[in-house]
């Protein structure tokens, strides 16, 4: 889209002494600067950006914004030009805004869902019963940018400037209505302060992040920030009570004024799920809305699911929809993904599944989830991602083992760590009677081989990634795909 320069002003920014400069455009890496920009040097977790402003001004930056610890970097770099210096207390906070003003334009209606696990799923089960409605409708987040606009995306929730210039691609190109994903890290970097929500929608909350976060009560309250600080105060919170934190996050929603659609198995819960019955192609889901009883078949796998679609399905009517046309629309929705995808089927019968599961719980979520739809035998795959929260890696193998008739541990993204390291910590935990194995297609193959009629297979961490992260490299690898491979060759198609 085109776009002409705009005076801080217009930005909602001052700059000192006091001159208001047109800009053409922003950036946050001084390499991406372009004549006329505005520079945010925001502060990072190893170097000040405003460390970098010299490269920002040989490139013809015409302003900078940063914070008072930037300023005391930057300041003898200033010295004698003409530069307009704009310096607040929350530099990211300030440049949410500034990119949501500067770009003008986001869709009509928007959503956002955080949560450790499951914001993919009710995200893209958010945009896919808005086009069962008719809308056009698109989903943000993990898997980029999917629907009536698509486009890639490197993080979960993009930073601000990214994020505010593709909402004003998408709505130039007719969408009107959008869900994303909303990171703990993205909320903590305050990536969604500038985006209009209608709702917004809590998972769960479980292990994981503490890499980044200093704890768990950190780690909350960046997740809570979508409730007590983003969503307005006539927005719509839909809570998944059954979650330890749902009832006080409930309890913050109303505190602000803001409606409250609860979704669990309470009899206090708006969307009160009552039952499910499984089978190899799907389940049968028994709800209350309202107190009024509802009967859906979900043609997806893993009890988890449900819980999913009807957080997806309170976003949905949270924004507006009439509630019978939403639950109508559930039968025609599909697996996300990467997200309990079936990936093949042997001869014999036996399935294979690929799932994101990255954290204990989404691991033994997945299991338990699986369970139900499977005959005989359900053996896993798991593994762990190397330079991320260390602790979890036992955990997750003991998850694994606990869960599953037979457990192979693997590599995952092993990245700048030594695999066989992160291997051990996952064995720790998954115990002597788990099998070894580093090389993952290899892992696959072995996993696929073990299995007989009425079998399955789960292969988790990586869902729906196309890449295996070693050192600093990014090898092609998709876990699908090597499941189709390794049930093609043991069947004989190839």
């Amino acid at each position: 889209m085109a776009l002409t320069a705009k005076p801080l002003s217009a930005l909602g920014l001052t700059a000192r002494p006091g001159g208001d400069v047109a800009v053409t455009g922003l950036s946050v890496d001084s390499r991406l600067v372009k004549p006329g920009h505005l520079f945010a040097a925001l502060p990072g977790s190893k170097v000040h950006g405003a460390t970098f402003v010299t490269a920002a001004l040989d490139r013809g930056a015409a302003a900078v914004l940063t914070d008072r610890a930037g300023e005391e970097i930057l300041r003898p770099a200033l010295a004698g030009q003409a530069v307009g210096l704009v310096v607040v207390e929350d530099a990211r906070l300030a440049l949410a805004c500034a990119a949501a003003l500067f770009f003008g334009a986001q869709p009509a209606t928007m959503v956002a869902v955080t949560g450790t696990n499951g914001k993919t799923s009710v995200a893209t089960f958010t945009r896919m019963i808005w086009q069962a409605l008719g809308l056009d409708a698109a989903n943000i987040g993990t898997t980029g940018v999917e629907g009536a606009f698509a486009a890639p995306s490197s993080h979960t929730t993009p930073e601000p400037i990214t994020l505010h210039r593709l909402l004003a691609d998408m709505t130039a190109a007719g969408v009107t209505h959008a869900a994303m994903e909303a990171s703990s890290h993205g909320l903590a970097q305050r990536r969604l302060d500038g985006v209009v929500l209608q709702a917004a929608a809590f998972t769960n909350f479980t292990q994981d992040h503490l890499d980044y976060h200093a704890s768990f009560d950190d780690y909350f309250d960046a997740k809570a920030g979508l409730f007590t600080r983003v969503l307005p105060e006539d927005g719509t919170a839909v809570i998944n009570t059954d979650d330890a934190k749902g009832p006080g996050l409930a309890a913050l929603a109303k505190a602000r004024g803001q409606k409250v659609i609860r979704v669990g198995h309470g009899n206090v819960c708006e969307i009160q799920l009552q039952g499910r019955r499984f089978d190899a192609a799907g389940q049968d889901v028994r709800f209350l809305w309202q107190g009024g009883p509802q009967m859906v078949r979900l043609p997806l796998i893993g009890g988890f699911q449900a819980m999913n679609v009807l957080t997806a399905a309170g976003l949905v009517i949270a924004c507006g929809a009439e509630p019978k046309a939403v639950f109508d629309a559930l039968a025609q929705l599909s697996t996300v993904r990467g997200r309990m995808q079936l990936a093949a089927t042997r001869t014999n019968g036996a399935t294979v599944f690929v799932d994101y599961a990255h954290t204990p719980d989404a691991v033994e979520t997945a299991l338990r989830a699986l369970r139900p739809h499977v005959l005989g035998r359900l053996v896993a795959i798991v593994g762990a991602g190397g330079d991320r929260d260390r602790t979890k890696r036992p955990l997750m193998g003991a998850a694994a083992a606990a869960h599953a008739d037979a457990v192979i541990v693997t590599d995952d993204n092993p990245r700048t760590e030594d695999p066989a390291s992160i291997r051990a910590a996952v064995m720790a935990g998954a115990g002597p009677e788990a099998t070894e194995v580093g090389d993952r297609a290899e892992a696959i193959l072995r996993g696929v081989d073990a299995l007989g009629p009425g079998d399955a297979l789960l292969i988790m961490g990586k869902g729906h990634e196309r890449g295996q992260v070693i050192g600093t490299d990014v090898f092609p690898f998709d876990d699908a795909e090597q499941a189709s491979i390794a049930v093609a060759a043991l069947d004989g198609k190839i």
